[in-house]
Order: structure tokens, then sequence, then C-alpha cells
């Protein structure tokens, strides 16, 4: 990722709404959520909400594909990714054992449901 790109995500996030907004559709992963029912979560007018995925797309945060008469929004997790390792590129120096602690905490938080729902899928398509 190169400097302006990360620059980009990091405004983009740089407000409340849309911070909120990307975390919430990083946990419904890989689903998403309608714009409409984004901004009722958020508590904020439709056309407000529009104007937030707008700075959350033009950075490649978020997607949206239409469904219908609805916009389905789902975070990028490549964007993501890449922004993660841009951060984390240097870290330490390249000293391994430094840098360890860091790594680990990065390890999500429920390694299993994510594994179960792997399984989940596996057995439906079987």
């Amino acid at each position: 990722m190169e400097n302006d790109n990360a620059i980009l995500a990091f405004a983009a996030l740089a407000q409340n709404t849309r911070l909120d907004t990307f975390k919430l559709l990083v946990k419904s992963e890989p689903e998403g959520i309608p714009a409409g029912e984004l901004a009722l979560l958020a508590g904020i007018p439709q056309n407000t909400m529009s104007a937030h995925l707008a700075v959350l797309s033009r950075a490649g945060l978020v997607v949206g594909e239409r469904q219908s008469r609805s916009i389905i929004y789902r975070a990028n997790l490549k964007t993501f990714q890449a922004l993660t390792l841009f951060m984390i590129e240097d870290c330490c120096g390249g000293d391994a054992a430094q840098c360890e602690p860091l790594i680990a905490s990065l390890i999500p938080c429920c390694p299993q449901k994510t594994a179960d729902k792997r399984k989940t899928k596996a057995n439906i398509k079987a």
C-alpha cells in the first residue's frame, strides 16, 4: 500500500460515524448490511449515511452491491488487511522477538467461531 492510499483510508476512518460503520461492517462479514439498515443502526438520515459510505468507498474500505432495490455494503477486508500490514511492515526494525506480542494480539479473539463457520459452510456445500 502506498502512503497516499493509507492516508486516504485513515482520513475516511477519522470520523466517528464512519469508523463505527466500518467496524459494524467488519463484524457483519460476509453477509453485509443494507444501506438503509446502516442508517437506522447509526441513527442518522439515509442521505447522511450515503455520504459517509461514499467516503469509505472512495478510500477502498467498503464495497456496495446492488441486490434488487437495496445496496448491500460490505467491508473490503483486502484493503483493511493491506492497511494493517502497511502499519506493521517495519515493526521493531525487523526484530521478530520484539514484534511477537504485537502479532499475537492481532489474532482474532474468536478463532474457533471462524473455524466453525467454515466447517458449517463446507457441510452445506457437500
